[in-house]
């Protein structure tokens, strides 16, 4: 697994970005989060070693964007060479996490007809509200592979109106940091519930650092969210 970052910054536009953990790793080096600009990584795709090789080399996931938004607005005239990039490395898969689906058009190439073979797109739904606005839109758009992602987990959400073949995977998480809101333990289980019922895959990533289950809350450090959530051993593949 590889990273790609080509742009850097980004603007809070739900509750699941109130604790964003750009913004705080930014302010840990005195920077401003919210001043979006071009990284020196943009070109990483294409960028080679001394002996030729690509410095991402071929059968690698790369994950995109993710210290930004890859369709946020300030980024639209940038995308249009992303887009490119990503086309040209065929060989690679993109794997792109957003909260701005509804802007996936924008800059979008002219031969990406029903999606790139090499993307995935995830739109996240941390709360009902953004699940309702967000998943009716993504549904509707081509796009070849298909996730959602409900990290941060904010509250007991209902999805499964729109968890059909098209699908590939659903991914949970509580949220991190010390300003961490609580996730609980019965909101996973009912997004399991939801997945194994339409046959979708699920996944749960992290507890978040706090977690509540059986009525007890529970603060869990940093380096034991994942192996926890991996522990609870309920994942789903059909």
């Amino acid at each position: 697994m590889s990273g790609w970052n080509p742009w850097h910054g980004c603007h809070k536009i739900s509750p699941g970005c109130q604790h964003c953990y750009v913004y705080r790793i930014d302010a840990a080096f005195d920077k401003d989060p919210s001043v979006v600009t071009r990284t020196a990584s943009f070109d990483l795709p294409l960028k080679k070693k001394r002996n030729g090789e690509y410095k991402l080399p071929a059968g690698e996931t790369v994950f995109t964007c993710f210290s930004s938004d890859f369709f946020l607005d300030e980024a639209d005239e940038w995308r249009i060479e992303a887009w490119r990039m990503i086309k040209l490395r065929s060989d690679l898969h993109f794997f792109i996490i957003t909260k701005r689906i509804h802007r996936f058009t924008v800059s979008l190439p002219e031969d990406w007809g029903d999606g790139y073979e090499n993307v995935t797109i995830c739109s996240t739904c941390e709360n009902q509200d953004r699940a309702n606005f967000r998943l009716p839109i993504f549904l509707s758009l081509p796009i070849r592979h298909k996730a959602i992602i409900c990290e941060p987990l904010l509250e007991q959400i209902d999805i499964s109106p729109w968890l059909d073949s098209t699908i590939e995977e659903v991914v949970i998480g509580g949220e991190s940091g010390k300003e961490a809101r609580v996730c609980n333990y019965d909101w996973v289980l009912d997004l399991r519930r939801q997945c194994v019922e339409k046959g979708v895959p699920f996944y749960f990533r992290q507890t978040g650092a706090k977690f509540i289950k059986d009525g007890r809350l529970y603060h869990i450090p940093r380096k034991d969210q994942h192996t926890q959530a991996l522990k609870a051993g309920i994942d789903f593949e059909p």
